[in-house]
């Protein structure tokens, strides 16, 4: 079976290609947003045009952006959400919401920092990681039954 995997939130560290990494030969296909920072910003005004106002700057961009994103959790078996060390990730939170409220396997994954903050998304979710390799591993025993040695 090939697991369709997609990998929502923080975009300022590498946790995605440590997962992508450590999942090498197993039959998961991933899709993420879009990671360029200035590029998932100034979509919208770089292909819609130019806007006197920020709001409307990024209204245009988050509009765009939900496109993609709407799609990709729509065809997802296992969203993984990653809240990071920085920045207040409200987007990884709507796209946690997103995800639950179709029905998606979540999986969320943030440092023990996070977890009174979290704490009701990582209730509507049916795990919750601190790494990315518990992240590949539970990839592994998901498709294998495999456990870690």
């Amino acid at each position: 079976m090939t697991l369709k995997v997609y990998l929502s939130g923080e975009i300022h560290t590498d946790w995605r290609e440590q997962i992508i990494e450590g999942a090498k030969g197993l039959d998961v296909v991933f899709d993420a947003p879009v990671t360029d920072h200035d590029a998932s910003d100034d979509c919208g005004v770089r292909i819609l045009g130019a806007e006197d106002q920020k709001f409307w700057h990024d209204h245009k961009g988050a509009k765009l952006n939900a496109i993609r994103t709407r799609k990709a959790i729509a065809d997802a078996d296992v969203v993984v959400v990653r809240f990071g060390e920085k920045y207040k990730q409200w987007n990884a939170a709507f796209d946690a919401g997103y995800a639950s409220a179709l029905g998606k396997s979540l999986i969320i994954l943030h440092g023990a920092d996070h977890q009174h903050a979290l704490k009701e998304v990582d209730a509507a979710a049916l795990a919750v990681a601190e790494e990315p390799s518990q992240v590949v591993q539970m990839l592994r025993y998901i498709l294998t039954g495999a456990l870690p040695a």
